[in-house]
């Protein structure tokens, strides 16, 4: 995993975007946002699948599936679904994915100052987005992601695209109030 701030220079959205300022791990979980780095293990023993599975139990993600984004593999509706996923939006469950293969940007809103922050994952990055944090997210210039997914109930993928509504969402407001909450501990600290 790679973390900077996003240059916000038109062009592709695949490209790297990097304004040159990284980001630390710390400032991403003071946001909330969370990552494990567990390569992949080609053994028979899969010793990659048994450590998901302890953070799956520790964090309580009962159901998980793959998905492959591809342009083969979506046909037709490939490029639809590369701008639905890169259309700014939360979600009221967390967003949880692991890279099996290739690779792509989550970009996720700072809080307070507004700004992107691009985190690069390739095969082995673990990430969790919170409940209710702005993100987005594309591919890069390799065109291809296969990640499995987590997911604490049933799963399921609402976005709710930023706007007025998702503002004033309970999950939002919850969101913000954690970090807000965490900045006052860590200042009084």
């Amino acid at each position: 995993m790679r973390a900077y701030y996003f240059d916000n220079a038109p062009g592709d959205q695949r490209l790297p975007h990097d304004s040159g300022r990284a980001v630390s791990p710390s400032t991403l979980e003071a946001i909330g946002v969370l990552h494990w780095s567990i390569p992949i293990d080609e053994s028979p023993a899969e010793s990659h699948i048994r450590q998901i599975n302890e953070v799956a139990q520790e964090r309580q993600y009962r159901n998980r599936d793959v998905i492959s984004v591809t342009k083969e593999g979506l046909g037709d509706a490939y490029e639809s679904k590369i701008k639905m996923f890169y259309e700014e939006h939360m979600h009221e469950d967390e967003e949880i994915r692991y890279i099996l293969k290739g690779s792509g940007f989550f970009d996720v809103r700072e809080h307070p100052n507004d700004q992107w922050i691009r985190v690069h994952l390739s095969a082995g990055d673990l990430l969790v987005l919170p409940a209710g944090i702005y993100h987005r997210f594309t591919l890069d210039e390799r065109n291809s992601v296969k990640t499995m997914r987590l997911f604490k109930d049933e799963p399921k993928w609402t976005a709710l695209n930023r706007g007025p509504a998702t503002d004033a969402n309970p999950y939002r407001k919850t969101y913000l109030d954690s970090i807000r909450s965490a900045r006052a501990v860590a200042s009084s600290a």
